[in-house]
């Protein structure tokens, strides 16, 4: 089958999410019905017997009105420093790739820093740029159907993929594999350099900052993030010509900060102030988080590496949808990790200072019983 045919058997993606069309298109396909959630101890178990986490959907975290407030304090408290690492990557992106590039963030932790950067650019250079958010899986690879209906849409492969963060650098890796993959499987060559607002892991060729901070999005799940759920691949759901999956959390709309989130940093873009030693510096990638994750797993007697999860942004999630054995932080008085320290109090998990990283925390998943 032809490049243009299997095209034609690719249909648009229907409206889902909660942001506005204009700040994101999500090419997903909505699994609403399709699947049960499941709880973390149960997904857990299921991941360690060789189940791929993305054939299962967690139970979504209902936060408390505690631990809202402090999102919403840290949001207040980082916004205008936000706004200036987004302002770093606009630069970036637009020096690199011109006027014409299009914004592909990685669902979904990389689409509200993709709205922002879609946002910024907009206000700053004038220009509309079209953003789309698509799937892609540790172990699995990127929605290829995503890419070719935006490809074929645009007639143009100048895409700039972003996330929000980088943990060990495995999803940097992941994208570059599955570029390569790309194009051996349809003669179509896409840049692998990802666009990131937070990059400890020193893996990302475009960033706005090297520091291992909170971002706040990394709080929440589906409700600061479109209300979609993370993505989903598996046979008896995804067909052939199907975009990768997703659940459409409609339910949460009145618990919904997606666009309030977005809203509240974009304020600030007009006194935001990229950081022109980034941008005029030469940025070298040296995958030292991978290194450092290597260290910890052998130093805690780890057995695998998917289960040490470094960073503010990972360790949050181990603490929303895993099950934690044990928590790593730099110093308890670090301010980017209180929120941090209120899920480890709150699901009973002891907590370690450790000083031997550059990550302000890391998150240690584990071993359970088969």
């Amino acid at each position: 089958m032809t490049l243009d045919e299997i095209v034609k058997h690719i249909k648009p993606p229907q409206p889902m999410g909660s942001y506005s069309r204009d700040d994101c298109i999500f090419v997903l396909k909505n699994i609403n019905g399709m699947l049960k959630e499941q709880s973390n101890e149960e997904r857990e178990k299921a991941i360690q017997r060789g189940v791929h986490y993305s054939e299962m959907l967690p139970i979504e975290y209902v936060p408390n009105e505690e631990y809202m407030d402090l999102f919403y304090s840290t949001l207040a408290s980082t916004a205008s420093k936000i706004a200036g690492h987004v302002a770093t990557v606009c630069e970036q992106i637009i020096r690199q790739r011109g006027e014409d590039v299009i914004l592909v963030s990685l669902a979904r932790a990389g689409t509200p820093i993709g709205v922002l950067i879609k946002r910024y650019i907009k206000y700053k250079f004038g220009l509309n740029l079209p953003h789309y958010s698509i799937s892609i899986i540790r172990g699995k690879g990127i929605d290829e159907n995503a890419l070719l209906y935006i490809i074929s849409r645009h007639q143009s492969t100048n895409l700039q993929f972003i996330d929000g963060w980088t943990g060990k650098g495995a999803i940097a890796g992941a994208l570059f594999k599955a570029c390569s993959e790309f194009e051996n499987k349809y003669k179509i060559s896409l840049s692998p350099d990802l666009a990131v607002l937070s990059d400890p892991a020193k893996c990302a060729p475009i960033y706005g900052t090297r520091e291992d901070f909170l971002v706040p999005s990394a709080c929440l799940n589906s409700t600061v993030s479109g209300l979609i759920s993370r993505t989903v691949l598996r046979d008896d759901i995804i067909g052939s010509y199907d975009f990768h999956g997703a659940k459409y959390y409609t339910e949460w709309a009145k618990e919904d900060v997606s666009n309030f989130f977005v809203d509240s940093i974009a304020r600030y873009f007009l006194q935001a102030e990229p950081d022109r030693s980034i941008i005029d510096g030469e940025k070298e990638v040296l995958n030292n988080g991978i290194k450092e994750v290597m260290r910890i797993k052998e130093e805690f007697g780890i057995p695998d590496i998917n289960m040490v999860k470094p960073g503010v942004g990972e360790t949050t999630r181990v603490l929303l949808r895993r099950i934690p054995w044990k928590i790593l932080v730099d110093s308890k008085e670090n301010p980017y990790i209180k929120h941090i320290l209120l899920l480890a109090e709150d699901r009973k998990v002891p907590v370690e200072e450790y000083k031997n990283m550059s990550y302000s925390c890391c998150g240690l998943i584990k071993t359970m019983d088969q």
